[in-house]
C-alpha cells in the first residue's frame, strides 16, 4: 500500500509541475491553420494544441525568426 502511494505522490507532482509550466491563454488562429494542426493531429495521435506547442517551442529553441516584407 506504500509503494500505491508513492506513485500517486510522484504522479500529482509531474502534474502541478507541468501545470506550472504552460500557460492558458487565448489567441486567433486561422482555420487552414486549425485544419493543418488537427489533420496531423489524425495521423499522429497527438492533440493538436500539443502539436502547435511542439512548433512554437521548437521556433523558440531553435532562434527562428520571421522574415517580413512591407512593400
Amino acid at each position: 500500500m506504500k509503494e500505491e502511494n508513492s506513485i500517486t505522490i510522484e504522479k500529482t507532482k509531474r502534474t502541478v509541475y507541468i501545470k506550472e509550466l504552460k500557460k492558458q491563454i487565448s489567441i486567433k488562429i486561422d482555420q487552414t491553420v486549425i485544419d493543418y494542426f488537427k489533420n496531423l493531429s489524425a495521423d499522429n495521435g497527438i492533440p493538436y494544441q500539443t502539436l502547435i506547442n511542439m512548433y512554437l517551442s521548437d521556433c523558440v529553441r531553435n532562434k527562428r525568426k520571421i522574415e517580413i516584407s512591407w512593400k
